[in-house]
């Protein structure tokens, strides 16, 4: 895997700390991201985009994981972000992220969120439905705000990917249909606190077929021909289009993945004009290889014929992928990376679920409680996702690089469980 190795303990390294170490001195699971391969990343997607679109913007997809030194960090890449609710909006502002490089999606924002976003003068609110529309003209007209807006559409794609993660069909909760998107243009245009600047779409993730991004981009550059078509008695031209994100990444060794190179090549194929002003939204790809959850082994359970289940300290209350979508890992032995393996075993979460699984028949040493397991790929829609499921407390984060490491975020308490609980005072 990518940026990891084995030190002279015969400890796993990432981001040249020893992964023992970080479990032992912060407590397992622990979530640990290699902040240099997020960077690297970062800058690896800007090349490709402005060598085709030179007037193009990367713009991180803060769903995927985000937490304010994440945000400060994309902030020194120079990148955007976009947020897809209030509480990420509150956090990219509370870093210090500027307002202008910020994008707000999501299919049911509230009059507060929208509020919220216009009142700090929001680079871009990309709007869903008409619903939002007729809302987002009223909040910037009581606040006497001209707001920035993009029309997401649903562009009738069926990615190859998940149907849990396919966004970009017809039959979608997000977005305009094709048959509304020049009525709704037409009206933001009219409007008289809205200032349409570009079109967008989302049509999934972890996505391995380009011909999923070339055709996108095709009916893409159609809408937008139609949306100016229709509004030409407006002599009005759409500046920007935004195409998402999706690009896939390895979860388990011999994945297909796909560079930022041959993804953006593909959408050039399509649209081959360098004066465009092109927005994409990697996410997963610049965190999810990033990641590394750590757990401590604990019990285990053999059933001849059948299975070898060995739980973990951790579970779907970290990490629901594998309950969600079926998702496959990869793991190693962090305290001892090369040893050889010796039997098949599944390794079980610790929450009260039978469907508590993290890996299904995976080839590894004889695994002993007190081991440490390191689950790689998981940067990406763990943190984001995680829940206080049973009970259990969310796990710290921390960052690494070049052998330095950095708490960023602390390990949940047992009192923090009761923050918001007013039945329970001290």
């Amino acid at each position: 895997m990518e940026n990891f190795a084995v030190n002279e303990r015969g400890h796993l390294l990432i981001g040249g700390c020893d992964a023992v170490s970080l479990a032992n001195e912060y407590g397992t699971p622990l979530y640990v991201l290699d902040k240099g391969m997020v960077t690297n990343r970062a800058l690896e997607f800007k090349k490709a985009l402005k060598k085709y679109y030179p007037n193009g913007e990367v713009i991180y997809a803060s769903k995927a994981l985000f937490c304010g030194a994440l945000a400060k960090l994309l902030n020194e890449t120079d990148l955007c972000i976009d947020v897809v609710s209030g509480g990420e909006l509150f956090v990219a502002l509370k870093a210090g992220f500027p307002a202008e490089r910020i994008f707000f999606h999501g299919n049911n924002k509230s009059e507060f969120e929208l509020e919220m976003a216009v009142k700090n003068n929001l680079g871009t609110i990309v709007v869903d439905n008409w619903h939002e529309l007729l809302l987002l003209n009223s909040v910037a007209d009581r606040l006497e705000k001209k707001q920035r807006i993009y029309l997401r559409i649903a562009p009738g794609v069926n990615a190859n990917t998940h149907v849990h993660i396919q966004t970009g069909q017809e039959d979608s909760k997000f977005g305009f249909t094709k048959d509304d998107v020049k009525a709704a243009a037409k009206k933001a245009v009219q409007s008289s606190n809205l200032l349409l600047k570009g079109i967008h779409c989302h049509v999934g993730s972890q996505i391995t077929n380009l011909d999923s991004f070339y055709h996108t981009a095709k009916i893409m550059d159609k809408i937008k021909t139609d949306i100016e078509a229709e509004l030409d008695p407006f002599n009005f031209k759409l500046e920007e289009l935004d195409l998402g994100g999706g690009l896939a990444i390895s979860y388990l060794p011999g994945d297909l993945s796909i560079s930022p190179e041959e993804y953006i090549k593909a959408i050039y194929k399509a649209l081959p004009d360098s004066s465009l002003k092109l927005r994409v939204e990697p996410g997963r790809y610049l965190v999810g290889e990033a990641g590394i959850t750590l757990y401590t082994v604990g019990s285990s359970k053999d059933i001849p014929g059948i299975r070898k289940y060995v739980a973990v300290d951790g579970g779907m209350s970290d990490n629901p992928r594998v309950a969600l979508y079926d998702a496959k890992y990869h793991a190693i032995v962090a305290n001892r990376p090369n040893a050889p393996s010796e039997e098949k075993v599944s390794i079980a979460g610790r929450c009260c679920e039978t469907g508590d699984m993290l890996i299904y028949d995976i080839d590894l040493p004889k695994l002993k409680a007190g081991d440490i397991l390191a689950i790689f790929s998981t940067g990406a829609y763990n943190y984001s996702m995680a829940s206080n499921y049973n009970l259990l407390p969310r796990p710290a984060m921390v960052f690494v690089s070049e052998g330095k490491k950095e708490l960023v975020v602390r390990r949940e308490t047992y009192e923090d469980l009761l923050l918001r609980d007013l039945a329970i005072k001290e």
